[in-house]
C-alpha cells in the first residue's frame, strides 16, 4: 500500500515538474552526458517533491482514514486503513524527509554543477565521485561548525554526548526547524498571494448591473445632456 501511494505521488510530481521545467539547451541529443545528469537530477527532485507532498497530505489522510474506519467498522474492504499503515507512513515520511534534506537535494545540486576531477575520465561516474567528495567535505564542515558551536555554548559531557546522537537528536531538530521555516514563509507569502488573487479576480469579473444605482446614472445623463445643450 505504501509503495502504491508513493508511486502515485511520484507520477503526479513528475508531471508537475516536467510541466513547469524550463527546456534547456543541454538536454539535446548532442550531449548525452549532460542529458543523463539532467535526468538524474530531475528524478531526485521528483522524489523529494513526492516526499514533501506526502508529508503535507499525511495528516489529512490520517484523519480521513480514521473517520472512514469509524463510519464503516465492519467493512472488509477498508480494513487496510489501520493504525499500522498510518504509523508506517509516518516513519517512512520522516526517514525520506531527512534523507532528502541531508543527502538528495545537495547531491542533485552539486551533481548538476560537477564536471569531474582534473585528469580523470569524463563520464557520469567522474561526476558522481566529485559530487560525493564535495558532499562529504560539506558534511564534515557542517559537523565541525556544530561541534565548535556546541563547545562554545556548553563544554560538558552532555553536550559532547548529544553530538554522537545524530539520528535521535539533530535530525528531528533539523526537520522541525525546516518545517518552522516553511510555515513562516507560508504565513509571509499567503497575504500577498491572496491580495494579488483578489485584485486579478476583480479585474476579470464584471460588476453586476443589479448593484448599480439607476437614479444616479439618470442624473449624470441629464447633467451631460444639459452640458452638451449649453455648448451647442
Amino acid at each position: 500500500i505504501c509503495a502504491l501511494l508513493f508511486a502515485s505521488l511520484y507520477i503526479l510530481c513528475h508531471f508537475i515538474i516536467t510541466h513547469f521545467k524550463k527546456h534547456t539547451d543541454f538536454t539535446g541529443v548532442h550531449d548525452d552526458e549532460d542529458a543523463a545528469v539532467n535526468r538524474i537530477a530531475l528524478g531526485l527532485c521528483t522524489f523529494t517533491l513526492a516526499v514533501a507532498l506526502g508529508a503535507v497530505l499525511l495528516l489529512p489522510f490520517s484523519i480521513i482514514s480514521n473517520e472512514v474506519l469509524l463510519s464503516f467498522p465492519q467493512n472488509y474492504y477498508i480494513q487496510w486503513l489501520n493504525g499500522s499503515l498510518i504509523h508506517g507512513l509516518w516513519n517512512l515520511v520522516f526517514l525520506f524527509s531527512n534523507m532528502s534534506l541531508v543527502f538528495l537535494m545537495p547531491f542533485a545540486y552539486f551533481f548538476t554543477e560537477s564536471e569531474g576531477f582534473a585528469g580523470s575520465k569524463k563520464g557520469i561516474m567522474a561526476r558522481v565521485y566529485e559530487t560525493s567528495v564535495v558532499l562529504l567535505l560539506l558534511t564534515l564542515l557542517v559537523l565541525g561548525m556544530v561541534w565548535v558551536a556546541s563547545a562554545i555554548v556548553g563544554n560538558d559531557a552532555a553536550s559532547r554526548q548529544s553530538l554522537y546522537d545524530l539520528w535521535e537528536y539533530y535530525l528531528p531538530y533539523l526537520y522541525s526547524c525546516i518545517s518552522l521555516f516553511g510555515v513562516l514563509l507560508l504565513l509571509l507569502c499567503t497575504p500577498f498571494g491572496l491580495s494579488i488573487m483578489f485584485s486579478v479576480t476583480g479585474k476579470l469579473l464584471v460588476k453586476p448591473r443589479l448593484l448599480e444605482d439607476l437614479d444616479e446614472q439618470l442624473s449624470c445623463t441629464r447633467f451631460e445632456e444639459a452640458a452638451v445643450s449649453h455648448r451647442i
